[in-house]
């Protein structure tokens, strides 16, 4: 479990592929302080245990599952990628519940300063993501927790309003239009959706107009919510 607050912004050293697994291997200070075999490291927002490490760096298996649906496959060594450890029972909560389990990506549409904000608008390459994206609710790019400012159906987009210290301090500041982003859609949004479609027989039998709406209001006065 994380929270969507990026510690540090490591570099990819290697990338070792053999066919959809790779290992990565990445550079890390930080994240590193209080390193265990086994632990989970979020990688630009997909969770990554880690496999080995020294004083500068740790190396992380990717499965199929994750190269197909993740923007890993697409990194070239010396890329920075944002970097986050597992939550502390005991820390603060400062971002949104982020699981680490990317639901697909996005490509950045334009990138648009406003005052001292950017704005990012940004296009998901699967069209179920859109579904679940909700104004000023909360989204994942790239393991970034972010909120939402708008979600146009109609366009196919959403767009994320950025303050200068969190562009600053992740790898997002190096991404331009046309760049791909891994998205994690809000998990509450995720488990509503799903049980909504339960109670209508199932995501199979549910009827085509059903499942291509998804979440609405009327459903969720029907439920009790």
């Amino acid at each position: 479990m994380f929270t969507g607050l990026i510690e540090e912004v490591g570099k990819l050293q290697r990338i070792e592929s053999r066919g959809e697994a790779l290992l990565l291997t990445v550079s890390a200070r930080k994240v590193l302080e209080d390193v265990k075999l086994g632990d989970s490291i979020a990688v630009n927002g997909v969770c990554l245990t880690v496999v080995s490490f020294n004083g500068g760096s740790f190396s992380a298996d990717v499965m199929p599952e994750t190269y197909r649906h993740t923007n890993l496959k697409q990194l070239k060594p010396g890329e920075a990628v944002n970097l986050e450890r597992a939550m502390l029972a005991g820390g603060r909560f400062g971002g949104h519940i982020v699981q680490g389990h990317v639901d697909g990506t996005a490509l950045i549409v334009s990138r648009t300063p406003e005052a001292n904000a950017v704005v990012f608008r940004l296009r998901p390459e699967q069209s179920h993501l859109l579904r679940l994206v909700v104004p000023q609710g909360s989204i994942t790019l790239d393991g970034i927790s972010l909120t939402v400012i708008d979600a146009d159906l109609t366009s196919g987009t959403l767009a994320v309003s950025i303050i200068p210290h969190t562009l600053a301090e992740t790898a997002l500041v190096h991404k331009q239009p046309g760049a791909s982003v891994n998205v994690e859609n809000d998990i509450l949004g995720k488990y509503i959706d799903h049980l909504l479609h339960e109670r209508h027989g199932g995501l199979a039998a549910a009827p085509a107009a059903a499942t291509a709406s998804g979440l609405t209001e009327a459903k969720l006065r029907e439920f009790g919510f």
